[in-house]
């Protein structure tokens, strides 16, 4: 049983013409084949001999050098000083100066730390938890010091996908692997027909295993692209066969459960070129969050390759300029919506190869679209075949072992973060994917689960600063989020890192340099629950001021991404805020050349007005989940089937159907549906950003909220936004408050017919203001304010 988001689903076993998607757990030493490749070629086996020595003393590196004396959940776990295995004899200056020359660029630099003092010139609250913040910052540098010394510096560390794993030179194949428990270890796969003792492995004082296959005589590499590798290791859980950790790409065949890792290294006339420079971090950040496999309009699993050429086009003419894409690094378990991952390095096979994911990344730099990753490093799933899960066959090799190493709600693996290989690995996944992939930068998951050792859980935060400055929070967690915003940030300097927070932690989103955590944006998740908790009431009972307390409930220079909704609430278990507002009316009652009912249209109407409030007041950034712009009528169901539980009641699946595993956009360009209406208002929306740019302004004042009228006026920029959430009441000469004088305009109407309102408003009116104190503000007009109305107004000579 896997728990998604609370949704308890069963994995699958069979599928009918698509390669299984399931979670498996155990050890298995059979070996599957898909292709033989049999050539010629020397064999070497290294030192060691085919006999495993059982007296092998495996010891991590972590464990050996960076376990503290006295463990305190308090204090980081690097309390001594490291002692760092080398890959090469060269030095890591020396490795980067010749990369730098052969690439004749300049060398990329991460800044040294600051004095992380200017936390307390922004927040003075917090020189009362000055002793914990101090510790932190004192953590950090000294992390970095040491990194600076034992591995070149963090540029440097970032890059341990050059070593470990597999790495290609003229004259062979060099493969790695950090195993600290296993006895004996070789490599096994198609190239030499899965034999154990053809290629076996030797192992450093640290727990690195080796070995290096030369070139076949012909000259042709050890290893051919695309036949299939594991390492076989003799553990203190017996015989286990692993996909490398480091692999960079893994496939499931049909009629098969486990995952197989596979060599990926095409010829360079197969190997993807980006053809187009990389945007810049836009100032305001519109995020369309996508998911490549349920993309398409069919029950199927999208490919890259549509996705680039259907999916992308779309998002550039809606007017996003982001494209955040789940579910990219490979889950056994397609249900887990990507959040089980089992291969850190490698794109899902699912959605076709490595070089189509480039490629739709490249079309989306041509459209001028930044595209943003879901990367999951809070956890890891718990598989035992083809992910991290035992991989040496010890319970703490990249996890904390016993209960802390597991998480109970989401049934996976929690990282040791404070291991020195653990940072390695995840610094150099987050470094892989801007390198490799082009990818501008991250949605970090789960956040809070990794900054607290309670994980977030049954924990209600208050804002009270000893909720995130004590016992419960994970220093290393937090160190390392420190170490790869500032190695994102000072290595790809247009590069946007976003937090998914709910806690609320001060310092989030202030740089490291300054004693904070890092982090450009902070997911403003507490809005969504907000419009959910107030579509369960009657309109008479909305409050205005509890809506405006909400959206601008932030932290002062921290920026947030705000949204009314994202996949969380379009799962199956949960609902959507159009099926909130419509429900099954949205089945019968679209259609344009049919009567409505009052259902629809106050649906049609609300939508419109709680996106446009959330994006208005919410943040300096905006999100949507791919289809809601439009009120998407169905919930994300994946696959599955039925699941018995242990008190022997069952839970419905839905016969492995990939009928709510898509996403509808005709329904959305259909011009004789009302979906077609609420999608052209969250376009206009887009635009109205674009041309205005209020999300980043300064300026931001709410001049009225009257619980009496349902009446909620601001100014965000140079625009002022009327909102009316009556009912059944409109204002007509309805005063309202501005900063500057002039003519004004509408440039947003949701009651536009376009839109699929009552068309109430004359677009084209002047509004002249009156001078005079009026709300809190200089001078003021007159307007006129339906009932369920949201409109926009600007100064008519606005350029």
């Amino acid at each position: 049983m896997v728990v998604i988001h609370g949704v308890s689903v069963t994995p699958r076993f069979t599928l009918p013409c698509r390669p299984l998607n399931t979670s498996f757990n155990g050890n298995s030493s059979l070996s599957f084949f898909l292709k033989k490749h049999l050539l010629s070629r020397k064999i070497f086996a290294g030192k060691q001999s085919a006999e495993f020595d059982s007296s092998s003393q495996a010891i991590a590196a972590s464990e050996k050098v960076l376990v503290p004396d006295n463990l305190d959940d308090d204090h980081s776990s690097f309390s001594q000083e490291p002692q760092i295995f080398n890959l090469e004899s060269q030095t890591m200056e020396e490795t980067q100066a010749l990369r730098t020359e052969e690439r004749g660029v300049r060398p990329r630099v991460v800044p040294s730390p600051g004095d992380g003092k200017k936390i307390y010139e922004i927040d003075p609250m917090l020189r009362s938890y000055s002793n914990h913040l101090d510790y932190r910052y004192g953590q950090y540098k000294r992390l970095r010091e040491e990194i600076d010394k034992y591995e070149g510096g963090l540029e440097a560390f970032s890059r341990g996908y050059e070593k470990l794993g597999f790495s290609r030179s003229d004259a062979g194949i060099t493969y790695r692997e950090w195993a600290p428990g296993a006895k004996a270890a070789s490599l096994i796969g198609d190239f030499n027909n899965w034999n154990s003792n053809a290629d076996i492995m030797t192992r450093n004082e640290f727990g690195v295993w080796e070995i290096f296959l030369p070139n076949n005589t012909d000259g042709s590499p050890a290893i051919p692209h695309g036949s299939r590798v594991k390492i076989r290791m003799d553990t203190p859980s017996g015989i286990k066969d692993s996909i490398p950790a480091w692999i960079k790409f893994s496939v499931q065949a049909p009629g098969e459960i486990p995952f197989n890792g596979i060599y990926y290294d095409p010829p360079e006339e197969e190997k993807y070129v980006f053809k187009h420079p990389q945007p810049k971090r836009p100032k305001s950040l519109r995020i369309y969050e996508a998911h490549v496999g349920m993309s398409s309009t069919e029950p199927m699993v999208n490919t890259y390759a549509n996705f680039r050429d259907d999916v992308l086009p779309r998002i550039k003419r809606l007017g996003y300029n982001a494209v955040q894409i789940m579910a990219i690094q490979e889950h056994s378990y397609y249900a887990s919506f990507g959040y089980h991952v089992t291969n850190f390095f490698a794109p899902s096979s699912r959605c076709g190869t490595p070089e189509e994911l480039k490629s739709l990344i490249d079309r989306a730099h041509e459209l001028g679209l930044v595209v943003l990753m879901d990367i999951v490093h809070s956890h890891a799933s718990k598989n035992t075949l083809d992910g991290l899960n035992m991989f040496d066959g010890t319970d703490a090799h990249y996890f904390h072992s016993g209960p802390r190493g597991y998480h109970w709600m989401w049934d996976s693996r929690l990282f040791n973060y404070g291991s020195w290989e653990v940072l390695r690995y995840l610094l150099s996944n987050a470094r892989w994917w801007l390198e490799e992939y082009k990818f501008d930068g991250f949605r970090f998951d789960g956040v809070t689960s990794m900054m607290y050792t309670h994980h977030g859980l049954s924990v209600g935060f208050t804002g009270n600063y000893t909720e995130y400055f004590g016992l419960e929070t994970d220093v290393d967690a937090v160190n390392y989020l420190m170490l790869v915003n500032d190695m994102i940030h000072g290595l790809y300097p247009e590069a946007i890192t976003v937090g998914e927070d709910v806690s609320g932690m001060p310092t989030f989103c202030i740089p490291v340099q300054d004693g904070g955590v890092g982090f450009d944006y902070r997911l403003h998740m507490a809005i969504a629950d907000k419009w959910i908790e107030i579509l369960k009431k009657r309109d008479e009972d909305w409050q205005m001021g509890d809506i405006i307390y909400t959206l601008t409930n932030r932290r002062w220079s921290e920026k947030c991404i705000a949204y009314a909704e994202s996949h969380d609430q379009a799962l199956v278990g949960d609902k959507t805020i159009a099926f909130w507002l419509m429900d099954k009316d949205m089945y019968d009652f679209m259609a344009v050349d049919r009567p409505s009912t009052p259902l629809i249209d106050r649906g049609i109407a609300l939508h419109k007005m709680i996106r446009l409030i959330t994006m208005g007041l919410g943040g300096e950034g905006y999100l949507n989940f791919m289809g809601n712009e439009f009120g998407h009528p169905e919930w994300i169901d994946f696959p599955r089937g039925e699941q018995r539980l242990s008190d022997g009641s069952v839970i419905p699946g839905n016969n492995f159907s990939y009928d709510k595993c898509r996403r509808r956009f005709d329904l959305g360009d259909a011009d004789y549906l009302r979906y077609r209406g609420l999608q052209e208002f969250d376009q206009a929306m887009q635009h109205l950003e674009e041309n205005y740019g209020f999300m980043t302004s300064d300026h931001q004042f709410i001049s009225r909220k009257d619980e009496a009228d349902r009446v909620i006026i601001f100014e965000r920029g140079d625009l002022v936004f009327v909102f009316n959430f009556h009912w059944t009441s409109s204002y007509f000469d309805y005063r309202i408050g501005c900063s500057k004088p002039g003519k004004y305009k509408i440039v947003l109407d949701s009651d536009d017919p376009m839109f699929g309102g009552f068309n109430r408003l004359d677009r084209k009116a002047e509004y002249f203001t009156y001078d005079g104190l009026y709300d809190g503000r200089p001078s003021s007009f007159m307007v006129y304010a339906p009932c369920r109305t949201a409109v926009v107004y600007a100064l008519a000579n606005h350029e």
